[in-house]
C-alpha cells in the first residue's frame, strides 16, 4: 500500500469516474486504475462498484476512504514539519474568498503578501460560503476568508475583523437627514438585497428577524452586486445595507447618503477557515499577519453586535 495509491483512491471516490480522477492526478488512466487494482487485491476487497453510473464506494470503500483521508493529510504534514524546520514559506497555497469580500480586502493585502512572501504560488478564488466549506473538506481550498460564526465541526476559524453594516438612503428617504439609524427605522418592504447564495444577505435577513416585524416576503428587489443596489435605491426603488469597506471607495456624493447604526453597531465578523487538521499553518499564519497588519487602520469599530451569516439563526 502506498500513499500514491490513495490518493489515486481520493480522487475517484470524489469524481466517480476513472478517466476524470486520472486527468486531475495528472496521470494516465491506465496507470491510475492499475493502482487502484494493485491495491484492491492487495486488501483481496472492492473499494469500487464499477457496475453503477457514476461510479460507487462500496461499504468497506466508504470506511477505507475515511481512514485514506487521516493518512495522506498527515503525510502531508511531514511536508509541512520539515518545510516549518527550514524556515520556508512557499510553494502552492489555494485560498477561497467569498463574492462580498473579495473586491475590498484583496486590494488592502495581496500587493504586501506576494511581495513578503515571494516563493508562495498564491492561489485566489472566489466562491459563495457553501461552495467554500466544500472544497475545504474535500482538500480544494487551503483556507478560505468569509463571514463566521459557521458551527462546522471540522474546521477552525481565526477571527480577521468585525465589518458594521451602513445603510444607504438616498435623498428622497424619511431617514436620510438622521445622523444615526436603528434597524427600526427602516421600511422592511422596501429593503434592496443581494441574490440568494450571498450571506451577506442571509445576515441582513438575520438582522431583520432579530428585531421583529419581519417577513421574508417583503424582500422584492434582488441583486447580484452592491453597486446595482445603490443605483436602484438612487432611482427612489428602497434603501439597502453595505458592508463597511465597500463604503470605502463610494464617490463622495453617495458617501452623504450613508447612516450609520447606533451602538452596538450590528456587524459581521470575517474570519480565516481551515481544516482542524492545520496544514500550511505556517502559510496561513503568514496571511492573517499581513491581514491584519493592514486592516487594522481600515476598520476601529469596537461596540458592535455580530450577526450570524447562517441561514435561519438570529445574532450572537
Amino acid at each position: 500500500m502506498t500513499i500514491t495509491q490513495l490518493y489515486y483512491v481520493l480522487a475517484v471516490a470524489e469524481h466517480k469516474n476513472f478517466t476524470l480522477a486520472a486527468e486531475k492526478c495528472f496521470v494516465t488512466q491506465p496507470t491510475l486504475s492499475m493502482q487502484i487494482q494493485k491495491l484492491e487485491d492487495e486488501l483481496d476487497i472492492l473499494i469500487f462498484d464499477r457496475s453503477k453510473k457514476p461510479i460507487q464506494l462500496t461499504e468497506i470503500g466508504q470506511k477505507i476512504v475515511s481512514q485514506a483521508k487521516n493518512i495522506v493529510n498527515e503525510s502531508d504534514r511531514i511536508k509541512d514539519i520539515v518545510d516549518q524546520q527550514k524556515g520556508f514559506i512557499g510553494g502552492e497555497f489555494k485560498v477561497g474568498i467569498i463574492p462580498t469580500v473579495m473586491p475590498t480586502l484583496l486590494p488592502m493585502f495581496l500587493t504586501n503578501f506576494v511581495n513578503r512572501y515571494p516563493k508562495v504560488n498564491l492561489i485566489i478564488e472566489e466562491h459563495n460560503t457553501e461552495e467554500i466549506i466544500k472544497r475545504l473538506k474535500n482538500g480544494h481550498l487551503d483556507v478560505a476568508i468569509a463571514a463566521t460564526p459557521l458551527e462546522e465541526e471540522n474546521l477552525k476559524e481565526i477571527v480577521l475583523y468585525y465589518e458594521p453594516f451602513v445603510a444607504y438612503i438616498p435623498e428622497n428617504n424619511k431617514n436620510f437627514d438622521k445622523t444615526e439609524i436603528d434597524i427600526s427605522d427602516l421600511d422592511i418592504d422596501t429593503i434592496l438585497l443581494l441574490q440568494d447564495g450571498h450571506c451577506f444577505r442571509d445576515g441582513i435577513l438575520n438582522l431583520c428577524k432579530n428585531k421583529g416585524n419581519f417577513s421574508e416576503n417583503r424582500f422584492h428587489i434582488e441583486s447580484g452586486s452592491f453597486e446595482t443596489l445603490i443605483k436602484l435605491a438612487d432611482e427612489g426603488l428602497g434603501t439597502t445595507l453595505l458592508p463597511y469597506l465597500h463604503t470605502l471607495d463610494l464617490k463622495e456624493k453617495d458617501k452623504l447618503k450613508l447612516r450609520h447604526f447606533k451602538e452596538p453597531r450590528p456587524a459581521r465578523e470575517v474570519s480565516l477557515i481551515f481544516p482542524k487538521s492545520e496544514l500550511k499553518s505556517h502559510i496561513i499564519e503568514a496571511l492573517r499577519s499581513t491581514i491584519a497588519g493592514v486592516i487594522k487602520g481600515a476598520i476601529a469599530f469596537h461596540n458592535v453586535e455580530i450577526i450570524s451569516p447562517l441561514k435561519n439563526k438570529k445574532g450572537v
